[in-house]
């Protein structure tokens, strides 16, 4: 069992700055990528920023620029800090990490946060 755990989400003004916290904890014998998603009510999740597989940061286009997503890969942790926040910016923001786990055998896994709201407004 692999679980994720964020925190760090609030409220702030627009123009205003938040970091986000995620850590894996579990059976975790190696993770393949790990990233951000964020999601608003009646539309679809989208990406915000992870780690491909190669460890490459990608972005969504409108949060580049503004955001950056870093890594503690010793503690299984991933950040984003998010910089010049607008109103479009409030969502729910959900943590996801894919990977291969371990216990008396391999298994692959994918597995998401519980959510950390962010809301920008004044």
């Amino acid at each position: 069992q692999v679980q994720l755990v964020e925190s760090g989400g609030g409220l702030v003004r627009p123009g205003g700055s938040l970091r986000l916290s995620c850590v894996a904890s579990g059976s975790i014998f190696s993770i393949s990528t790990m990233g951000w998603y964020r999601q608003t009510p009646g539309k679809q999740r989208e990406m915000v920023a992870y780690f491909s597989h190669s460890g490459t940061a990608i972005y969504e286009d409108s949060v580049k620029g503004r955001f950056t997503i870093s890594r503690d890969s010793a503690k299984n942790t991933v950040f984003l800090q998010m910089d010049t926040l607008t109103p479009e910016d409030t969502a729910v923001y959900y943590c996801n990490a894919n990977g291969i786990s371990y216990t008396k055998s391999y298994s692959d896994f994918n597995v998401w946060g519980q959510g950390t709201q962010v809301t920008v407004s004044t």
